[in-house]
């Protein structure tokens, strides 16, 4: 892991800025999806070391700093998800996808979704 690739509660901060876009330090705290009671001391140190990072940057407006991602969701995911893939299921997506789905609550729609996404792989894959 280098010292940019971001921490979990990084990843959380990150998922929350990519879901609601730029938000302060409050707002962060708030809605981190994990629910542990921070203090705001300590997420504006998580900011400040994201920033560091390149992982955030911040805009001002009056005493209050805005901050925003500074990398997709994608930028961030894909050597994430392959490093996953790779190192905990031996490099199987199928594995992966398989506990996913026993370990999730799958609404049909999401079953749809998943469906859809597998047609339209299929589609636009070269054929050997």
């Amino acid at each position: 892991m280098s010292t940019r690739d971001p921490s979990k509660l990084e990843m959380q901060v990150l998922s929350v800025l990519w879901e609601r876009g730029p938000s302060t330090v409050r707002d962060l705290l708030d809605a981190l999806p994990d629910r542990k009671v921070r203090a705001y001391t300590t997420i504006l140190t998580v900011m400040q070391v994201m920033e560091k990072k390149g992982l955030v940057n911040h805009t001002s407006q009056g005493n209050t700093h805005l901050y925003a991602a500074t990398l997709s969701r994608a930028k961030v995911a894909r050597p994430f998800l392959r490093g996953m893939v790779r190192n905990l299921f031996g490099g199987s997506p199928a594995t992966v996808m398989q506990h996913l789905l026993a370990d999730s609550d799958v609404s049909r729609e999401e079953l749809g979704e998943i469906k859809r996404l597998i047609e339209e792989h299929e589609r636009q894959k070269p054929k050997n």
